[in-house]
């Protein structure tokens, strides 16, 4: 039988092929099994962390970190979290909430006066579950370099972000009317974290959720001002072999995107969750209930289709039953998508 609900699934790289049932009560050999085709030592790969009933029950490197070393990956090496960024730039947030430094409810034109008038009607919480309506940067650096080719667009940073959104009369939709997953806002929520706490968005990182935790290899990573240990490399295949990928003109950005780090550390963040060592169950509540329409009607997509839950950070769905909570993650060695479980299963006592 397989046990999927009682059992938390991270992975740092991720495949098509991993679901719920991996994390049932099977040898090692078998999810060595799923994860064969990663075993080369001389191609890029994945890590892979189990745990169940706050055990670790398989913990393990595939593959190689990149085609320059060779380095083995170990439950020791640094991913890009891409999207799981998410996680923590929420529980930042949330952490200046319970400061009393910061309301959900507050708007962006109060934490930034000099924005533009559609900032009016942006709270933190839409910023949060993605109802901000907030066009995406990464359309608005099309439109930008139009004609350019990839490699020769520069990197946009957090702050590149929002000058571009300061240039936008509108938002995509009047915000807590629609449902529209938003890169731009969760950058916007890392520079709201340095506004309100006077720190840069890492260093507040570092010192109030990675210090307490002991997450010492995990670091929200800015090119020429700190460097990533044992880090893993992302890269393409294209038919005759693999190619190095791993950076692009949208990589540099922090708070929807910029963290790094490792199963080893990863398994802290599990373990702070579960036992709710930053924040009380009460205090993580809203981050894991799901936004709620102007109007009686269901949220909508902006396509008029039906919108996914999502609270601060994760998707919420139900799985048999039981509610679960996930991230949609591009992956690092591989080019893939798919949604995670979040190492968030029991921090809130939904599982019976």
């Amino acid at each position: 039988m397989i046990h999927s609900i009682r059992c938390k699934f991270l992975t740092l790289v991720l495949l098509p092929i991993v679901s719920m049932a991996a994390c049932a009560q099977v040898p090692a050999s078998h999810i060595d099994a799923i994860f064969s085709r990663f075993t080369s030592a001389l191609e890029p790969g994945c890590a892979v962390l189990v745990i169940k009933d706050g055990k670790t029950v398989f913990r393990r490197g595939y593959g190689i970190t990149d085609l320059r070393s060779l380095h083995a990956i170990g439950p020791e090496t640094n991913f890009r979290l891409a999207s799981l960024t998410k996680q923590f730039t929420a529980t930042a947030i949330m952490l200046l909430v319970h400061d009393g430094k910061l309301r959900y409810d507050d708007r962006l034109s109060d934490v930034f006066p000099g924005f533009p008038p559609y900032g009016k009607g942006i709270t933190i919480r839409r910023l949060l579950n993605h109802t901000s309506g907030l066009v995406d940067y990464e359309d608005l650096m099309e439109k930008q370099y139009v004609g350019v080719p990839a490699e020769q667009i520069p990197q946009i940073k957090d702050v590149g972000v929002f000058e571009l959104l300061k240039h936008q009369a509108q938002t995509k939709f009047p915000p807590g009317t629609r449902w529209d997953y938003s890169n731009s806002g969760y950058v916007i929520l890392a520079m709201v974290v340095e506004k309100k706490s006077g720190m840069s968005f890492g260093d507040f990182l570092q010192e109030r959720i990675f210090k307490p935790l002991k997450m010492n290899r995990t670091i929200a990573y800015e090119n020429g001002k700190n460097e990533i240990a044992n880090r893993a490399y992302g890269h393409t295949h294209n038919g005759g072999g693999w190619r190095e990928t791993d950076q692009s003109s949208t990589s540099a950005t922090l708070g929807d995107g910029g963290i790094y780090t490792s199963l080893d550390d990863l398994e802290k963040w599990d373990r702070a969750l579960t036992r709710h060592v930053l924040l009380t169950e009460k205090e993580m509540a809203p981050a894991l209930a799901p936004p709620v329409a102007r109007s009686a009607a269901p949220l909508q997509n902006p396509d008029g289709t039906l919108a996914p839950g999502y609270g601060f950070g994760w998707f919420l769905d139900t799985h048999r039953g039981h509610r679960r909570y996930a991230q949609l993650v591009v992956s690092v060695a591989q080019v893939t998508r798919l949604r995670l479980c979040s190492p968030s299963f029991r921090a809130v006592g939904h599982l019976t």
